[in-house]
């Protein structure tokens, strides 16, 4: 994670300074007509470009996350309750698809307001290795179980860009990660008068701060960052935060876009609720693939 965060630093450092380079005509045009092209071009990016600096953008698609998840649901005085790792304990597969949606509104030139979504929904059913204790109840050795996870994450963001231009913008945003999550299990073939069952749910608002930049690579290309972080206690809370992301557009037709890019939320959360505390250490890390439509008035970039 550490690695990945110095990369993406470098990345917002490293693109600004490539997005200005021009390559060195073959020709032999001259330095005044070179100039007047490169001008020209850059001035383009403000009205021409039909997926960039628009007013409004929509995105929806499909994201592939590995996960790594472990919780602990047990009493308030912690004489009850163990850690469970979900996916090897429980048999979650770690690969799985989500949803994923954006919205974006551009209010001025250098602000901007963004939301999110994302759900994800897993389960699975396996004969239990090691005894479990969750929520009430002590699920034994050789017990078939059949457990959930449903979480909804839904963001709120506002951007304002200190760096402004035709070619790139670089700013900070702040924001919130509000969490809906919701986890339990189940004891299987078990009777009316042996049924065990148990879940806990919980919200966590996690607010973050963060660095963004968005880049033209090309006519047709363009390049987004992002990374954001932020810890919070208060009362019967705890919790932390990591997000990031970095993607590539890539311009189909007129106002429709593709994107494909990498995208990671790490989280951590201690709940405590009036009979049971739980803990909550989420990872998810994967490929998105979504598409992309910008409407609405340009933009009005400014080169100086």
């Amino acid at each position: 994670m550490k690695k990945l965060f110095v990369f993406l630093v470098m990345t917002l450092l490293w693109i600004p300074l490539k997005a200005q380079t021009i390559a060195e005509n073959n020709s032999s045009e001259s330095l005044t007509t070179f100039k007047t092209e490169n001008e020209d071009f850059q001035d383009s990016y403000s009205d021409d470009l039909p997926w960039h600096a628009r007013r409004f953008k929509v995105t929806a698609g499909a994201f592939f996350p590995v996960n790594n998840t472990e919780v602990e649901v047990g009493s308030n005085n912690g004489s009850f309750g163990n850690l469970i790792d979900f996916e090897k304990d429980l048999g979650f597969n770690k690969s799985s698809v989500s949803f994923m949606g954006t919205f974006e509104w551009r209010i001025s030139r250098r602000s901007r307001l963004g939301a999110e979504y994302y759900y994800l929904s897993r389960s699975a059913t396996k004969t239990l290795q090691k005894e479990i204790e969750f929520g009430e109840n002590v699920y034994p050795v050789n017990a078939t179980v059949s457990a959930f996870m449903d979480n909804h994450i839904g963001r709120i963001t506002y951007g304002y860009a200190f760096i402004s231009k035709p070619k790139y913008e670089i700013g900070a945003l702040i924001g919130a990660h509000v969490l809906f999550g919701d986890v339990g299990m189940r004891l299987e073939g078990a009777t009316i008068e042996t049924e065990y069952k148990d879940n806990f749910d919980f919200t966590a608002p996690l607010p973050d701060i963060g660095f963004w930049g968005e880049f033209v690579l090309g006519r047709k290309v363009g390049l987004y960052a992002n990374i954001n972080y932020f810890a919070i206690k208060i009362n019967d809370f705890d919790g932390r935060l990591l997000s990031y992301n970095l993607s590539v557009l890539y311009n189909v037709y007129q106002n429709f876009s593709l994107t494909a890019g990498y995208t990671g939320l790490n989280i951590r959360v201690d709940v405590e609720k009036e009979r049971l505390n739980g803990f909550f250490k989420w990872g998810y890390n994967g490929p998105t693939i979504t598409a992309t439509y910008s409407f609405g008035n340009h933009v009005k970039l400014y080169k100086h």
